[in-house]
Order: C-alpha cells, then structure tokens, then sequence
C-alpha cells in the first residue's frame, strides 16, 4: 500500500499517486543582477537561501525555492513576499496543498541526485517534474508539516541557546585572561598578582612523529595516533582513527596532555584523555605539577588568534617547537587556576550537553522525513 510507515492515527487509506509536475511545479527564477539591487524588505533567494533584499518582489508569500544552479539541494521556505534569483527554482502553483508540506517533501525527495554538470551543478526541473510521487490529503498535510514545523521550531530554539552560550563564554575568557573578571579564594581573599610564562617555561613540549607505515608491527595497538583529522571542536579527545602499539621507541604522551597543530592548520587543539602519540604536525603541552592541565588549555586557548596571526602571511603556515615554546599566557596561583579551569568546564558542559539536544533532535528530524514521507 502507498502509504508511510509512520503516520497519524486519525488518518487511514493509500496516498494519491500523482507527478511532481501536477502537486508543486517549479518554475525558474528572475534576473536580478547584484549590482541592480536597491535594498529593501524584500528576500531575494538564491540558489543557497536568502542573501539579500530587494525594494520590489516578484513572487507573492508563501514561497518554496530551490537551488537551480550551483547550490543544489537547499529548500529555503519564504514566509513574506520575494524575488526568486534566477539562480533558484520556485513553485509556482501550489495546486491546493499546503505550501508548508510542499517544503518538507521537497527537503525530502532530495533534489541534490538531479544535479548534472562537472562545473557548476544545474537542476533541471523537466527531470524532476516527470517523478511519480505518493501525497497524501490536506488535513494529513498541515498535521505532518505543523508537527515538523514545531521541532523546527525547537530545533532554531537550541541553535539560538548554542550560539549565545558561546558568545558569553567568549566574553567571559576575555574577562578572564585580560584579569577584568578575578576569582577570590575560599575565605574572600584576593589571590596574588599574575606572572607571564613561556609555554617553555610550563611544560615539556613534544613534537610528534608517525611511526613507521612499513612496519605492521607498530600499529593496531592501545595507544590512540592523533592527527589534525582526530581533533575536532571538541575539548576533550575520545577517539582516534588509528592506534599503535606501546614501543619503547614512542614517545608517549601521558593522559591530559594539550596537543596543538602547529602545520597548516594552526590552532586546532584538544586535552588527551588517553595515552597516545601525534603526528609531526602537532606540538604537544605537558605541564608540570605546578600547573592546571585545563587552565593552561584554556589560557593557550586564549591566545589561539594571536598565535594565528603570526602565520598570516606565510604560503604554508609552520611553528616549530622552539617557536611554539616562545608564545607566553598568563599564569595565576595554582589555586585561581583550578577555579578558573572548573569554572569554563563547567560552561563547556552546559555548551556540549546543548549540542548533544540539538545533534539529537537533528537526527530525530531525519528519522521522521524517512518515515513520515515513505
């Protein structure tokens, strides 16, 4: 039966049969040079969504566009008149179905596998139009799309939380590190002044190195091989894609070791949670004992941009080790590093435990169009 395989108890009976070209037809969009744009209320939408607007529309609201050439795939809904670019395609005739199911069918039929050309991606909408498809009545169309239109909702709700937590934390750590924002000890006392130290001066720093690829011997171990692929945006590193054995010829960093990419890509880091050894292009932190392991990620986090500013005229951006061991942060008391580490861990918590709502309502999302539209 054509009918999907989760679906709204209120409803029952087969989805009509029908072409694209008879439920929502696209049509090109208009020309608008850049260059002739007067701004104003308007969206203009681009293959990739809304870039500009414009003072006159072409299109009244609802709109439903996609990507014609270039960009191919994005649905972007429009919720007030529009100019469709003429490097998008829109719906024309909504043939008396709500224009908001229009969108999310459309997000899910995947128009991205109707793209063609080497160069620039083109989609033809003669090919799309010619697709038998299965759609269901009104009333079961605004159910799915209200429903999917509130975990949309949700969905923008934990991007907006994300972003902000970010920008505080942001501005909090400049706080921080600039000793605008200073913590007090248990009895309220004011901790001692701030020494500036040499990333030398911290700890040894340890340039990685790939064992042999030759030799089989060497890998598949416990030992976790980090590369610039394994550190993601992530603070703490879990997971590698390769592991060594443990060999008395590895230098093997200890567990809350701070590895740094210092080739190419600067300034990408990560704490080890695990023993494990780099690749050269990776320059690795281990603090002495008078030191906060996570204060000294978060201070050399801190200096991250000015580190990368060093590197910003240079073809292929490189710091060597006695380099890297010359870059300074600022150093409190053992103590105020510990209150000051706990304190953005625990804003970094509240930061990934956002980010795991949202990847998971994200995937729930996905698993609804597969289920809801097949």
């Amino acid at each position: 039966m054509n009918v999907p395989r989760l679906r709204f108890k209120e409803f029952s009976g087969e989805w009509k049969e029908t072409l694209v070209l008879d439920f929502a037809p696209l049509q090109r969009g208009f020309d608008l040079p850049v260059s002739t744009i007067v701004n104003g209320k308007f969206p203009v939408v681009f293959s990739n969504g809304i870039l500009k607007h414009h003072h006159e529309y072409k299109a009244a609201a609802p709109g439903v566009v996609t990507g014609r050439s270039g960009t191919i795939g994005n649905v972007t809904y429009v919720e007030e008149n529009y100019w469709p670019h003429n490097t998008s395609l829109w719906v024309t005739d909504f043939k008396n179905n709500f224009p908001k199911f229009v969108y999310y069918f459309y997000i899910k039929f995947d128009l991205a596998r109707f793209g063609t050309g080497s160069g620039v991606p083109t989609l033809n909408r003669n090919d799309v139009h010619s697709q038998k498809v299965f759609i269901p009545t009104l009333p079961e169309q605004t159910k799915i799309a209200n429903f999917l239109t509130a975990v949309d909702e949700k969905i923008a709700q934990l991007t907006q939380k994300g972003d902000l937590l970010a920008l505080y934390k942001k501005g909090v750590m400049q706080q921080i590190f600039s000793q605008q924002l200073r913590f007090k000890d248990d009895d309220g006392r004011e901790f001692p002044e701030w020494e500036d130290e040499s990333l030398g001066g911290v700890g040894a720093i340890i340039t990685g190195k790939t064992p042999s690829t030759t030799n089989i011997s060497l890998w598949n171990g416990d030992i976790q091989f980090v590369t610039p692929t394994d550190i993601t945006e992530e603070k703490y590193q879990f997971k590698t894609q390769r592991t060594v054995e443990n060999n008395a010829s590895l230098k093997i960093l200890p567990k809350n070791s701070i590895m740094f990419t210092c080739i190419a890509s600067i300034g990408k880091m990560s704490l080890s949670v695990n023993p494990c050894i780099t690749n050269q292009q990776i320059n690795s932190l281990v603090p002495k004992s008078s030191f906060n392991n996570e204060y000294v990620y978060y201070a050399l986090l801190s200096i991250t941009e000015y580190i990368k500013s060093t590197q910003a005229n240079t073809t292929l951006p490189i710091i060597n080790k006695t380099e890297f061991s010359k870059f300074e942060i600022p150093v409190p008391s053992l103590p105020e590093q510990t209150k000051i580490a706990n304190f953005l861990t625990a804003m970094d918590r509240k930061i990934s435990h956002n980010q795991n709502q949202l990847n998971a309502l994200k995937s729930y999302k996905q698993g609804l169009l597969q289920q809801m539209f097949s």
